[in-house]
Formats: structure tokens, C-alpha cells, sequence
């Protein structure tokens, strides 16, 4: 029921005697709300997933057309041939090594669309897990696919106190929930990157930012191990005030480059980058 089918029908309830209840109107209130916020996290939802697949969809695009251009060399290669009458032995052993080199650089790149579309497929899938879990009503709490690579963004305001490496009881809430996913992926680790703003850290036994950032890092760390995550499975580490997000010239931009981001990674990367690289090499190869 909308908004507006809702006031007309309370309006002609009115009319006909105010025949509604002060309770009756309070519930279909009530209702009517619950009803729209439903309607507002399914549109975020719909949107960060028509944003995921936008990008996958060029991704793919750029490899079919190279995939595209690949073919078509080997059409052109195997239409010249038909057009020798005579060949020395040498070059129609040269011919063969050159078929057989397309065919075999044709299934790499199969082999690299394939691993591809499923590393976007896992991607999504952690994504939707972690929003599942944590939630998208933060506004300090940042989800989503990075290069490739799923991470979760969280605000140093919300993990600690200020100049303090201590996690607050809020960050235990949503680190449990982070541990859910990780826990669900053993085959996965959780990189955990600690960033500073740019003002000099003078508080206590640590010496810079540097110390800092590695510090809340290994914090997040521990609570990550407390939480039940295979040591083996965590990373820590810290980038001070050396990769900001804004410019460190306001309050406000120094609060948002406060921050930690836990980047979930499958350890099948190292899978992928192996294919990246040989399509790389076999592309400088025909160039």
C-alpha cells in the first residue's frame, strides 16, 4: 500500500465518521513505515549490485575483445597459408608451431576469462555476506570490491579512542560479525592495513604514526584471534599517514583518513596472477 492510497483511505474514514481508531491509524502508521524502509534497504542493495556488475561487465568486455582480436589473427594466419603453393619443410614446420602457438595462447585466455569471472563471482559473494552480517546502517562502516579485492572500511572514531590503540566494545561488535565471514573462508586471509591522519603522534611509548597504524593493526589482529580466526589466516599491517583519502587539510578530512581497512583475500590470487602474467608475457611475445 502507498503513502497516498494509505492517507485516502484514512481521509474517507474520517469523512464517514471517523469509523478508524486512533490505535487503527497508529498501526497502519507504523506499518506504512516499516514498509518504506524496506523499500529504501532493498533500492541500496539494488544499487550496490547494479554498481558490482557494471564493472564486472567491462571487465569482461575488454577480454572478450582481445579474445576477439586473437581470433581473428589466427583467421588471417591460417587464410594466408592458403594462398602458398610451395613450402620448404622448414616453414611448414614453422606454420605448425605458429597454429599450435594461437590454439594454445587461445586456451589461456579462456583459462584467465574463466578465473576471472569466478574471482568477481567469489568477490561479490563475500560482499554480500559481510553486508548481510555487519549491515549498511554505519555511516562509519565502508563495504565493497577494491581492485578485485573485497574490503571492509572502518572508522578509527568508532574502532578506538583518540591517540589510543585499545578497541572499543562497539569495534568487538563488528569485528564478531567480520570474524563470521572470515571464519566461513579458511581458505581466505584478512589483511588488516592501520592509516593515520597527518598530525605527529606525541602520546605515550610510540614514537610516530608509523608505530600507531601498526599498532591499531595488530590490535583488530588480536581481537580477530580472540574472535576464533586462524592466526594463519591474519596480516597485519601499517601505512601511517602516507595513504590518505582526502588531503589532511581540515578536521573533517583528517577524521576520514582515520581509518582501518580489513581486505579479505583468497589465497587463489596467487592462482590468477600466475595466468595474468603468461597472458602478459605471450601479449609482449606477439607484439
Amino acid at each position: 500500500m502507498t503513502t497516498k492510497h494509505l492517507f485516502l483511505l484514512l481521509g474517507a474514514g474520517l469523512v464517514m465518521g471517523s469509523c478508524v481508531t486512533k490505535k487503527q491509524f497508529t498501526e497502519l502508521q507504523a506499518k506504512q513505515k516499516r514498509t518504506q524502509d524496506l523499500l529504501n534497504t532493498a533500492t541500496v542493495k539494488l544499487n550496490a549490485c547494479e554498481a558490482e556488475q557494471a564493472t564486472a561487465k567491462v571487465r569482461i568486455a575488454s577480454f572478450e575483445e582481445r579474445i576477439a582480436e586473437l581470433k581473428k589473427d589466427k583467421q588471417d594466419l591460417i587464410e594466408s597459408s592458403k594462398d602458398l603453393t610451395v613450402l620448404t619443410q622448414t616453414g611448414a614446420t614453422n606454420l605448425e608451431k605458429s597454429l599450435e602457438s594461437l590454439k594454445e595462447r587461445d586456451l589461456k585466455i579462456n583459462r584467465l576469462q574463466d578465473a576471472l569471472n569466478k574471482k568477481d563471482s567469489v568477490s561479490l559473494a563475500i560482499v554480500s555476506s559481510l553486508k548481510k552480517e555487519v549491515g549498511l546502517d554505519d555511516k562509519d562502516i565502508e563495504i565493497n570490491v577494491e581492485k578485485g579485492v573485497v574490503f571492509i572500511s572502518l572508522s578509527d572514531k568508532m574502532l578506538f579512542k583518540s591517540g589510543s590503540y585499545t578497541v572499543t566494545e562497539r569495534a568487538k561488535e563488528i569485528l564478531a560479525k567480520v570474524a563470521i565471514v572470515i571464519n566461513g573462508k579458511p581458505d581466505f586471509e584478512a589483511l588488516v592495513e592501520g592509516h593515520t591522519d597527518d598530525v605527529p603522534y606525541s602520546n605515550g611509548p610510540l614514537i610516530d604514526n608509523w608505530d600507531l597504524s601498526v599498532k591499531r593493526s595488530t590490535a583488530i589482529v588480536r581481537e580477530l584471534q580472540t574472535l576464533g580466526v586462524k592466526p594463519s589466516q591474519l596480516i597485519a599491517a601499517g601505512r601511517a599517514e602516507f595513504n590518505p583519502l582526502v588531503a589532511n587539510d581540515t578536521p573533517a578530512n583528517r577524521s576520514i583518513n582515520r581509518r582501518t581497512k580489513i581486505y579479505v583475500l583468497p589465497k587463489i590470487d596467487q592462482f590468477y596472477k600466475m595466468v595474468e602474467d603468461e597472458l602478459e608475457n605471450l601479449s609482449a611475445q606477439g607484439n
